[in-house]
């Protein structure tokens, strides 16, 4: 297949799957091992990160106004406000991935990304979104959002290091567990993500400006601009669908995806 279209592909891959609970890493991984795909290289991870950056930003930029705006109001009135305080707590639940990330990032990286990984992950965090989704989800919104909340909903982010289990998927658990509704639930974790992305874009722009490689810039344009928009598309559909649908289909794809993967492995 030509790598034009790989790369299309996959930068739509990443724009779909990375704020819905299905584990964009998984997917980007599974092309290479399941059908052979090569590795696009540094300067595409950085186009892809790009891209979902700028989806995120651009959807959420009326809440990222009001944050950075209740900032400057603290400092006037010298007193917490809803908005610092969900912007404190965006902070606070940034923490936990960023320390574990760089404690135990190289043994992830060369042990934990196979198929039978991926397979375990995805069914057993696919359970966990579907109790959390059943038993959870008592209909609080972000103004209950406290600094303690966002630290566990922190570390369960931290748990996504993970290959499979879903950065989205996890936080969103975490959230319907402690009682917010799936709105809440993800809009949080979609919040959470930009400083996450903004961290992993600055960490493969370092590796790419240190590696000598050659920048492709037509695949990184590609990169941006599809992730860009199937992201955006993305956040806008599962927004308006959420509490219409629930949890559950992302629970059923997440446990026929993690079945076919075991079959997938025992077969080899």
């Amino acid at each position: 297949m030509d790598i034009i279209v790989q790369a299309l592909i996959l930068a739509i891959i990443q724009g779909l799957t990375e704020f819905l609970p299905v584990s964009s890493s998984a997917h980007l991984i599974l092309p290479s091992q399941l059908l052979g795909w090569p590795d696009q290289g540094q300067a595409f991870d950085v186009a892809v990160h790009l891209g979902t950056l700028m989806a995120v930003v651009t959807y959420f930029n009326h809440d990222i106004r009001r944050m950075l705006g209740g900032m400057a109001q603290a400092v006037q009135t010298r007193a917490m406000n809803p908005d610092l305080q969900l912007a404190f707590a965006v902070m606070v639940g940034t923490i936990p991935a960023v320390v574990f990330g760089g404690l135990f990032s190289y043994f992830i990286e060369h042990n934990l990304r196979s198929s039978f990984v991926i397979a375990l992950t995805t069914i057993v965090f696919g359970l966990l979104l579907w109790a959390s989704d059943r038993h959870g989800n008592t209909g609080s919104d972000l103004a209950r959002m406290t600094l303690s909340i966002a630290l566990v909903i922190g570390f369960a982010q931290a748990i996504a290091l993970i290959p499979g289990t879903s950065r989205s998927g996890i936080t969103m658990t975490a959230a319907l567990f402690l009682g917010f509704n799936r709105v809440a639930s993800a809009r949080f974790s979609m919040l959470l993500s930009i400083p996450i992305i903004v961290a992993a874009a600055t960490l493969e722009t370092v590796k790419l400006a240190t590696s000598g490689e050659e920048v492709p810039w037509n695949l990184m344009i590609l990169g941006i601009l599809a992730s860009a928009f199937s992201a955006f598309l993305c956040i806008h559909l599962f927004l308006r669908l959420l509490e219409r649908i629930g949890m559950t289909p992302f629970v059923i794809y997440r446990l026929i995806l993690g079945a076919g993967l075991l079959l997938f492995v025992g077969l080899n």
